[in-house]
């Protein structure tokens, strides 16, 4: 039997106790120690592109990573924390999602779930009296929430040129710029009088944007003098808009300080880079489509 997400977070621990792992080993290996049979490991879910199981462990593994008893090393990674071989040490410990509540970092990650949409966006909150539309609306949330978390955190520990490369694709995807190769090379023009990148507003390149982009950790927020020498480098491209991206934050002072600047400059911190990238498929793909049907009541009108 395929044991539930939570079940395997202990499991998922001790796999990443030794030293950094892959991933894709860490299913593997927890397969093995729970002498699950091949047909179990190939249990595909609905959507016909994941195994129920790897699923599962991927799930115990970004919910361990969120309340930060486990980090991502590089790309398909992960290694445990001081956090985590406490919780590993302590015997009794239920490592659950009632366990992980205890730490800031996984109530932060809670907070931010829930913030994505209205009071009710956490599946945990609905109960029966909800209607069964309303409680697949509140999983897809909570599930766009956790993916959106999961994404910023991989952005973050990628390398510069990937993060380049990832901003490249999505304005490509939004609309902007004529080839792909085109604003490749165009955005890798890193260090060119304060200015990271320019990309064309359209395929001719008769209006450009100009882009800035930092990959910040978390908490490492950015401050109004970035924004002005952002100000100062577009003033000495004669433009007159731009984009500046990072993965952590902006103070308020930096909010104001962009709003109150002749040119126009747009700020797309961690949190919205998460939810274009979902939006327009950065990093991440349509798994499965779910119709919601309603009655038709003028079909049954028979007046």
């Amino acid at each position: 039997m395929i044991p539930d997400y939570q079940s395997l977070m202990r499991p998922v621990l001790e796999e990443a106790s030794n030293g950094e792992v892959r991933i894709r080993d860490v299913v593997q290996n927890i397969g093995d120690k729970l002498g699950l049979t091949e047909d179990e490991r190939a249990e595909l879910l609905p959507s016909g592109k994941q195994s129920r199981f790897s699923n599962r462990v991927h799930w115990a593994r970004t919910y361990l990573k969120q309340a930060g008893l486990l980090r991502a090393t590089k790309r398909g990674h992960i290694a445990i924390t001081q956090r985590g071989t406490q919780a590993l040490a302590d015997q009794d410990a239920i490592i659950d999602r009632n366990y992980l509540e205890q730490f800031e970092e996984f109530q932060a990650f809670q907070q931010r779930k829930g913030n994505e949409g209205d009071a009710s966006s956490d599946i945990d909150d609905v109960n029966d009296a909800s209607t069964p539309d309303e409680a697949i609306r509140a999983a897809h949330r909570k599930l766009n929430a956790a993916i959106a978390a999961e994404l910023v955190d991989r952005v973050r520990n990628g390398s510069p040129a990937f993060f380049e490369s990832i901003i490249v694709q999505l304005l490509l995807a939004m609309g902007y710029g004529g080839t792909a190769e085109d604003a490749g090379q165009a955005l890798g023009r890193a260090g060119d009088d304060g200015v990271d990148g320019v990309i064309d507003q359209d395929p001719l390149g008769v209006d450009q944007i100009y882009v800035q982009a930092k990959r910040y950790a978390e908490g490492n927020s950015i401050g109004s003098g970035a924004i002005r020498d952002f100000f100062g480098a577009l003033n000495l491209k004669r433009a007159h808009k731009g984009i500046f991206f990072t993965t952590s934050s902006f103070t308020s002072s930096a909010q104001d300080t962009a709003a109150n600047l002749g040119s126009r400059i747009v700020l797309i911190d961690g949190k919205q880079l998460a939810r274009l990238m979902l939006r327009y498929n950065i990093g991440c793909r349509d798994e499965e489509i779910l119709h919601i049907k309603r009655i038709d009541e003028e079909f049954f009108d028979e007046s």
